[in-house]
């Protein structure tokens, strides 16, 4: 008689036990969860493993801040009004970055060789699955950037639970000799106030003219690297702002203005963004400025001549974050330093083979940086 081997043995008497009448329904139902384990077990891993293939330096970034902010609300939780559902959303937010991740890396197959891919892409026989979901995987990094900042709202006196602002008035006055926002007041006329908001409204679109630029032209590679810096450079300012609260002069120095600004229509499309986005808090470093100088470097590595057309409007920017009296000068320094090592460290993060995901990586052997 031939020997049966110890897994073949395991698996006749696994089919025994299951012929009908063998055993009790109780039986039953505990040898399908026991015998399912392992294999359950061994998809997740599987499952896990292939999401963190596909994921790139942004998603670490992003997936590190979700959880060194969860960390902090669960250390200092007695401070914020809902530590549970601050969790909750964190976990949410965390969960959709690997799903999108994932999904688009189950539909975007890489071409073979550039020249197929490019002639390919051209022609449009990507799928409309296709196509969304790697529409989508590159431009959420805006929507994550968006939900950070309004979260901050909530955790801006997470560790500390007073404004720190007095601090940043001094400092001020020690260096320029003024109070600059207050100084400022005096050169104010409706078309200078229409100018600066409408310098200020630029911010809003650095990152989505380099992006749309690198995306169109298909330059992943560059894509990606101009959203890493900006995801940096902005993670370094949000965990600032949570250890060190700043609510703007807007709020601190309310009772030292002559007037409210008055201007056109750029003047009260701000106004309404201001209305309904404004969060209380979180002005040191300034985001604008430390996502404007993340946008702006990455031009003058990716596409040189457009950080000419860029620096001028940044540079009034930075002005207009004071003349509209959203930001000290201090926030105006600590944004250009935050944005710069958000280029710096982002930069030193595409050079690590490690945290390319694999789908992601190979795509952008195919497309190397064209730089114009």
């Amino acid at each position: 008689m031939r020997r049966t081997s110890g897994s073949e043995y395991r698996g006749t008497e696994f089919a025994t036990l299951w012929r009908p009448g063998i055993c009790s329904p109780e039986d039953r139902v505990r040898l399908r969860v026991s015998d399912s384990q392992p294999g359950m077990a061994e998809c997740l891993r599987a499952g896990l493993v292939a999401s963190a293939a596909a994921y790139g330096p942004f998603e670490w970034v992003a997936l590190g801040y979700l959880a060194l902010s969860s960390a902090l609300i669960v250390i200092f939780e007695a401070n914020v009004a809902h530590p549970l559902r601050l969790l909750s959303v964190q976990a949410l937010v965390a969960l959709l970055i690997v799903a999108l991740c994932r999904a688009e890396a189950n539909v975007w197959t890489p071409r073979t060789s550039a020249m197929e891919s490019f002639s390919a892409s051209r022609k449009g026989s990507r799928t409309l699955t296709q196509r969304f979901w790697h529409f989508s995987r590159h431009w959420y990094p805006h929507l994550f950037f968006l939900f950070c900042f309004e979260e901050l709202g909530a955790l801006v006196h997470l560790v500390s639970p007073r404004w720190q602002d007095a601090k940043l008035i001094a400092f001020d006055h020690w260096l320029t000799g003024v109070h600059p926002a207050v100084w400022l007041d005096r050169f104010v006329t409706p078309g200078r106030n229409e100018f600066m908001q409408f310098a200020y409204l630029t911010y809003f679109v650095y990152l989505l003219v380099l992006g749309g630029i690198l995306y169109y032209r298909e330059d992943w590679r560059g894509y990606w690297s101009v959203m890493t810096y900006s995801s940096v450079g902005y993670a370094i300012g949000y965990v600032i702002a949570i250890f060190f609260p700043i609510e703007s002069p807007w709020f601190a120095m309310a009772s030292w203005w002559h007037g409210e600004l008055h201007g056109g229509p750029f003047t009260a499309v701000i106004n309404f963004i201001e209305h309904y986005g404004r969060v209380r808090g979180a002005a040191f470093p300034s985001e604008h400025v430390a996502g404007s100088f993340a946008a702006l470097w990455g031009a003058w590595r990716h596409r040189r001549w457009l950080f000419w057309v860029m620096l001028p409007l940044v540079l009034c920017m930075c002005v207009a974050t004071v003349w509209g009296r959203y930001h000290y000068v201090a926030d105006i320094f600590g944004g250009m330093v935050t944005g710069t090592l958000g280029y710096v460290i982002g930069k030193w993060l595409m050079r690590q083979k490690a945290a390319y995901g694999g789908q992601w990586n190979v795509e952008n052997a195919e497309f190397p940086p064209v730089r114009q």
